[in-house]
């Protein structure tokens, strides 16, 4: 089928999740006379990785992520702690305006309050998180959270963890009235559907970006296909943005640009245990996080997690890891093949063979039984039943294979790589994801426009948006109150 020149725009969006949606809406807000495309491969937003059951959705506000705290020679690193905090707060201030300006309602049905917690049992960790609670708590941005050993203390914040367990086990907690549980596909939708009724914007979904290609002009001819009806055709744009989830990564080789030469992905499977039993569901109200296995990706840190999903309360525990050589949860088993090339197979094998720990855990994570992972949630709720739990499948996430030091290494971040002139910007990674999404648009808009991000009608609009835009909240503790205040206010959060 021959290919139709078609339409010309200022800003082509491919993905319809958290990250496109986000990335669509600054700029609108910046410059309502942006052209924007947002092209959307199945039949509705947020359908992979910003989907509620395909994302963790604690809005990861490093309140309780274990991982974020690293332990270094007996000392606690608060460093990705302090700015993921601080990335979360903007995106809160961001939510905040969208609902004063009516362009999204409802926070509820996207926010909910549920407090955050750390539990850690066996002497080694109760002494790690104590650290971690003395190094926190002495910031600004973390002031608010509690810590205690007491039994009782922890079983009022959450009986289900200290139900049956042993009476000789020592164990710690610390808790944070302050989180939430954030449903990112709602959330996404909402705004989608803003930008479906704004002038000059265009959504269109059964649609797939197979190919794009720079012009001699400096814009980018993008390839489209109908998948409903087959029909090929191209858009013209200034600037495009790829946040396809893992799709990304095989867009990223497509567009040939040299910053992204060497880059490979490792795709990471997941799964959930959802409680079937509506009056234990009831009985919890809290994200409980744990210290994640040897070699385990952070995706796959164990909770036990209060949801709110299409309005109704959920508690899962999870996720159990694994492998599949998709990229996206609808994408093809010959993803992994077709992403590899001459350029990034040299880091590739580099990276697997200096993670070992990593495939001998994914190993095992797949080769897992009902039992074995029933065992697992036992570590944090005891007096598990079998048969008041079910599998479910979680989403698929490809974390960053790239060259660092002349190796080739493995990436747990998120990370945005843009071509030298700034038409073209592509997001990788997974974790924290979606909860920093403001934070990275800003970096990604600073970027990719950078005179019109240092003009004064673009300053005073991010100073609009976000309050807090330009300096550091955990050095200015009032106006991190008051903006909490604000904040929680407005979304309507119960603190």
């Amino acid at each position: 089928m021959s290919t139709n020149q078609n339409a010309e725009t200022d800003v082509v969006l491919i993905g319809a999740g958290i990250m496109s949606a986000t990335l669509g809406l600054l700029l609108k807000e910046l410059n309502p006379s942006y052209r924007i495309e947002i092209v959307e491969r199945l039949d509705r937003a947020a359908a992979e990785s910003s989907d509620a059951w395909n994302n963790a959705g604690t809005g990861h506000s490093a309140f309780c992520e274990l991982n974020y705290t690293p332990e270094k020679n007996g000392k606690v690193d608060i460093t990705k702690a302090l700015n993921i905090c601080e990335q979360f707060e903007e995106t809160r201030q961001f939510w905040s305006y969208l609902i004063e300006k009516n362009i999204i309602s409802n926070p509820k049905s996207f926010v909910n309050t549920v407090p955050h917690m750390s539990f850690v049992w066996g002497d080694k960790n109760v002494k790690f998180l104590r650290n971690r609670f003395e190094a926190l708590s002495s910031t600004p941005l973390f002031e608010k959270m509690e810590y205690t050993e007491d039994r009782n203390q922890i079983q009022k914040w959450a009986p289900l963890l200290m139900r049956d367990r042993k009476s000789n086990e020592s164990v710690a907690a610390t808790y944070m009235s302050l989180g939430t549980d954030v449903n990112f596909g709602e959330l996404t939708r909402r705004m989608i559907a803003h930008q479906t009724n704004q002038e000059g914007v265009n959504v269109t979904f059964n649609t797939e970006v197979y190919d794009l290609k720079k012009q001699m002009d400096g814009r980018w001819k993008i390839f489209l296909k109908n998948l409903s009806t087959g029909k090929k055709y191209t858009l013209l744009t200034k600037f495009v943005f790829i946040g396809a989830g893992g799709g990304s990564i095989l867009l990223l080789e497509k567009s040939g640009i040299p910053e992204g030469k060497g880059y490979g992905g490792f795709p990471v499977s997941g799964q959930w245990l959802v409680c079937t039993n509506e009056e234990l569901v009831n009985q919890h109200q809290a994200k409980v996080y744990g210290k994640a296995s040897v070699g385990a990706p952070p995706m796959s840190v164990p909770h036990l997690d209060t949801r709110y999903i299409n309005g109704k309360k959920a508690l899962l525990f999870g996720p159990y890891a694994g492998f599949s050589t998709k990229f996206l949860k609808t994408g093809s088993y010959m993803d992994l093949f077709k992403s590899i090339n001459f350029g990034n197979i040299s880091p590739m094998i580099e990276a697997g063979l200096s993670n070992m720990d990593l495939t001998k855990y994914l190993i095992g994570e797949v080769l897992q039984s009902d039992d074995k992972r029933v065992e697992s949630l036992k570590n944090y709720l005891p007096d598990a039943k079998k048969n008041e739990w079910k599998l479910e499948i979680a989403g698929q996430r490809v974390q960053v294979i790239k060259k660092k030091n002349g190796k080739g290494v493995l990436e747990f971040g998120t990370e945005v790589i843009n071509s030298a002139d700034g038409s073209l910007a592509v997001l990788l990674g997974a974790s924290p994801g979606a909860s920093t999404t403001v934070s990275i648009m800003l970096n990604l808009i600073k970027r990719c426009f950078p005179t019109e991000f240092e003009s004064n009608q673009w300053q005073d609009k991010f100073k609009e948006m976000i309050p807090s835009f330009g300096t550091k909240l955990n050095d200015n503790p009032e106006l991190l109150k008051e903006l909490r205040a604000k904040t929680s206010q407005v979304l309507e959060l119960e603190f």
